[in-house]
């Protein structure tokens, strides 16, 4: 559809949330970014099954943190360490019963969208500005040459 290309980027579909995922021979460990808290999703490969009963502690920029077990069987971690941009090593270290594995994985979290030193964003508002000034001024003509003809 035409449309969707002329649409302004305020109108855009938010972008994806950074993530990281990390794989071991029987776990896989699933963690999302959303500020600055992670939402780990861990279960086991053979049949899906999430794990509910591990210790899990996140080893993020050389730093442990521990992560907190929640109702619906996730983790989540909250550290302002989540909001630097760039690449980061991420260590699952899980501990279920006398078993311990760790996962590993690569966080890639993008700088903000609209941040304040995005030239893009300002330019994008001085071009709608624009427009709309350009826009007012043909239809203020139109009316004037209108009006000097009746």
């Amino acid at each position: 559809m035409v449309l969707t290309a002329l649409a302004p980027a305020w109108a855009a579909d938010p972008p994806a949330l950074p993530r990281v995922e990390a794989r071991s021979g029987d776990l896989v460990a699933v963690g999302v970014v959303h500020d600055d808290r992670m939402r780990i999703h861990v279960s086991r490969i053979a049949d899906n099954a999430p794990v509910r009963d591990a210790v899990i502690s996140v080893v993020l920029r050389g730093t442990a943190h521990p992560a907190t077990a929640e109702t619906d069987g996730s983790y989540s971690l909250q550290t302002p360490d989540l909001r630097l941009p760039g690449a980061a090593a991420v260590d699952f270290k899980i501990s279920q019963g006398s078993s311990s594995q760790s996962l590993k994985g690569t966080l890639e979290v993008g700088a903000a969208a609209g941040a304040a030193g995005d030239p893009n964003a300002n330019r994008q508002l001085w071009w709608w500005v624009l427009n709309f000034s350009v826009c007012g001024a043909a239809f203020w003509l139109f009316s004037r040459r209108k009006a000097a003809k009746s």
